[in-house]
């Protein structure tokens, strides 16, 4: 902390979180190459389902999806314990308690110690993601913000794709390293998070609401662009410091002492209104159904397109670069489209793709197995475009500070127990109602569009505190009013102007 300044500051908070990320997504990934791997199903007959094993489809979906439910308790104790803890203790013990269970998971003989190593696991990861996107928006200026958290996920999405080419590299190897390797991997990005995160600041936010103003001034100094060259005592900083300590003060007040309770009142800063958008938007993403084909790629390939194992694993693989190379794209977009167009955008093309994946996967012939394979990839292009970042970027941008914390938490949680229902439902649903598993996330994907358009406001290239505006009054705003001053810039916007402008979008919220 007391090296880096600046730039290389910024840039090494954004590894550090994007490396908790790409723990995250190696997670998700890792274990669908490893399913019908043949030291595995020898290890673990019970959960066999390739030809002529004999295994439960639902055991399978049980152990595969039993992570999330580690994940989703994870979240909820950052919903009960993270503000008191901090961002970076919680990332830091999180990290601890992940490598635990992917020790038991890496030294597994049976069932139950494998269940049990994905639960350990999954609290370590659920306490992670419920807290490193707040850390990581908190530590970040307004115009960098979007660009920041699409980097994160989009070393989210390398790891999904570094599993995949793991898990073909072990498909060789025929001892039981082909599956123990995969999984203890998971320990060498949890340990690099961790060492990250115990030499970096703590969010200058957080230490504001905890009355550590010196420290907060100090990190808030070291997190500007030009730090090198800028006085630590500079008005400007001491400004921003003021301005964030009212904040924090109107938000204590609007909560009236309790974070808990207010969560769930919409008073004069429509704290449920905000915790519900956050919910909503990670319900969205996992309701998508990117998990049927991160966590189930090469099952699908085999069982609903009908080819080989290795040809599943080496598509899975493609695919999983694809599927970077996609993630990659809102980086440079994100801060212009803005974070309503992106997500519109991606409903729309995944409702298409998960129709037109129905109707070949109920065709059945070569050909149409062909535009299957084509759909699951283009299906990847607008998850990663549209719904990969935005739904871990917006819990920490629409709540306050005041609840900041709890709400993220509640967002994270909503994430896992839903991925937990697609990832359990997905091998019974293929195996009893094939094809007609598409038709319903297609639906899903529909239904999104409406609820973005009617309910999301736009928060691109605006300071956290000035997103509190939008949500002041009786109205939401959808959008940032040109009279409110700079949007980015807590030093300048001013609420001044409260006359409506023409074609502003706004909704009713009932108090």
């Amino acid at each position: 902390m007391a090296i880096l300044v600046g730039r290389p500051l910024n840039w090494a908070i954004t590894a550090t979180a994007g490396s908790g990320f790409l723990l995250f997504g190696y997670d998700q990934g890792v274990m669908s190459g490893l399913l019908t791997g043949i030291a595995f199903t020898s290890t673990f007959p019970e959960i066999d389902t390739t030809n002529g094993g004999g295994g439960s489809s639902s055991l399978q979906g049980t152990v595969v999806a039993i992570y999330e439910i580690g994940c989703f308790f994870g979240a909820i104790f950052c919903f009960l314990f993270g503000e008191r803890l901090g961002r970076r203790k919680c990332i830091m013990i999180g990290c601890v308690i992940l490598s635990i269970g992917a020790a038991l998971q890496a030294a597994s003989y049976g069932i139950p110690q494998m269940i049990v190593g994905r639960i350990v696991a999954g609290l370590g990861n659920g306490m992670n993601t419920s807290t490193i996107p707040v850390w990581h928006c908190e530590l970040m200026k307004a115009n960098d913000r979007g660009r920041g958290l699409c980097i994160e996920l989009a070393i989210t999405i390398f790891g999904v794709m570094l599993s995949y080419w793991i898990d073909y590299g072990m498909s060789y190897v025929s001892n039981e390293a082909q599956f123990r390797f995969p999984l203890a991997l998971q320990i060498l990005f949890a340990i690099v998070t961790f060492l990250g995160v115990l030499v970096l600041p703590e969010s200058p936010r957080w230490l504001i609401a905890h009355d550590r103003h010196e420290e907060a001034k100090h990190i808030l100094w070291a997190v500007e662009r030009d730090a090198s060259t800028l006085d630590p005592n500079d008005e400007i900083l001491k400004h921003e410091i003021s301005t964030i300590q009212q904040t924090v003060t109107e938000e204590r007040a609007a909560a009236a002492g309790s974070s808990f309770k207010s969560m769930f009142k919409n008073g004069q800063q429509k704290f449920l209104y905000r915790t519900l958008l956050g919910v909503g938007a990670q319900f969205m993403q996992q309701l998508s159904g990117i998990n049927l084909i991160t966590y189930y790629a090469p099952v699908i390939f085999q069982q609903s397109v009908g080819i080989s194992r290795d040809l599943s694993l080496l598509l899975a693989g493609f695919n999983g670069i694809a599927y970077f190379l996609s993630s990659l794209i809102p980086i440079w977009i994100i801060e212009r489209a803005g974070r309503r167009k992106l997500m519109l955008f991606a409903a729309a093309g995944q409702a298409g793709c998960m129709a037109v994946l129905a109707g070949t996967v109920a065709e059945g012939s070569k050909t149409a197995g062909i535009v299957a394979i084509v759909m699951l990839f283009l299906f990847n292009f607008f998850f990663a475009v549209g719904l990969l970042a935005i739904p871990w970027l917006l819990p920490a941008e629409y709540a306050p500070l005041a609840i900041r914390t709890r709400a993220a938490s509640l967002a994270t949680a909503s994430n896992w127990i839903f991925t937990f229902l697609v990832v359990e439902i997905t091998p019974i649903s293929i195996n009893s109602i094939g094809w007609r598993t598409y038709v319903y996330f297609g639906v899903f994907n529909a239904f999104f569009l409406p609820l973005i358009f009617f309910f999301y406001p736009e928060t691109r290239g605006m300071s956290l505190e000035n997103i509190d505006k939008l949500f002041a009054g009786g109205k939401v705003q959808l959008h940032w009013k040109d009279s409110w001053g700079d949007a980015g810039d807590v030093r300048r916007s001013s609420i001044a102007g409260e006359g409506k402008e023409s074609g502003t979008q706004v909704i009713e919220v009932v108090n």
